[in-house]
């Protein structure tokens, strides 16, 4: 199956520090894309990969498992480890739920940047993901949730059923280990948000181990906050924290 542009994951080489960028639940790498080109050109060694089941088809995804989405930003994580002094991760959603998977799993992660990072969805339905799927294969979309107009992320135009069930695995088992999390973290959240609640974010912040939290209120963005009005300060205050982590690193 040709992949189309936008969903082609992206790699730069740049200098010792590297970043992992995870995009979200139905999503692309389109949606993580201008902050993938500007921390290359701070000179960050960036990676944004395209997870298994997105960016093909919302059948591809419905036998998808969230383990296979894990296991490939693992290895994007491995492979950065290998090239990379330090490496950073960076996650939008579902892709925040991954980034922090890692950190449970990963001592060694730097540090942490989440964008209305995922454990729970504002519709109520998608808690009987488990049931639903055995009747309905599909929903209506999740994608686009912008509030900047003539913005497309590339998202599929229906939602997976069974595929939101293994969301629902996920975000259990990410939430069950939180504690384990002690990196330093940057959160964004934005001030309205259609797809994940508010409660995501609490979660995280409540639940972690982390002495190091910063989180930044996004007024002027929905859910996709990368591609929308407040994308530039997600993009800059991501650097500053990254330079403050490093160099707080080396005076220890």
């Amino acid at each position: 199956m040709t992949i189309p542009e936008h969903a082609r994951p992206f790699h730069a080489d740049g200098g010792h520090v590297g970043v992992l960028l995870c995009h979200g639940f139905t999503g692309t790498p389109a949606s993580l894309i201008e902050w993938a080109h500007h921390l290359a050109d701070a000179g960050y060694t960036v990676s944004l990969p395209r997870l298994p089941g997105h960016g093909t088809s919302w059948q591809e995804l419905n036998v998808t498992a969230w383990r296979d989405w894990y296991d490939h930003v693992d290895a994007a994580y491995a492979a950065l480890r290998e090239t990379c002094d330090t490496v950073f991760v960076a996650g939008l959603s579902m892709g925040g739920s991954l980034a922090l998977r890692l950190a449970e799993q990963h001592p060694d992660v730097a540090g942490l940047m989440l964008v209305n990072p995922a454990l729970g969805a504002v519709d109520p339905l998608a808690r009987f993901a488990g049931v639903l799927k055995h009747v309905v294969r599909k929903v209506d979309s999740i994608a686009n949730d912008i509030r900047k107009e003539g913005v497309d992320e590339g998202g599929y135009d229906v939602t997976p059923i069974a595929a939101v069930h293994e969301l629902h695995k996920l975000w259990a088992d990410v939430r069950s280990c939180l504690d384990l999390v002690t990196c330093p973290i940057i959160l964004f959240r934005s001030a309205v948000d259609h797809v994940v609640p508010a409660s995501s974010s609490d979660a995280v912040v409540r639940l972690v181990s982390s002495d190091d939290i910063t989180e930044v209120i996004l007024p002027n963005s929905y859910h996709v906050a990368t591609m929308d009005h407040d994308a530039a300060t997600v993009f800059a205050a991501s650097v500053a924290f990254m330079q403050r982590v490093e160099a707080e690193t080396a005076r220890r």
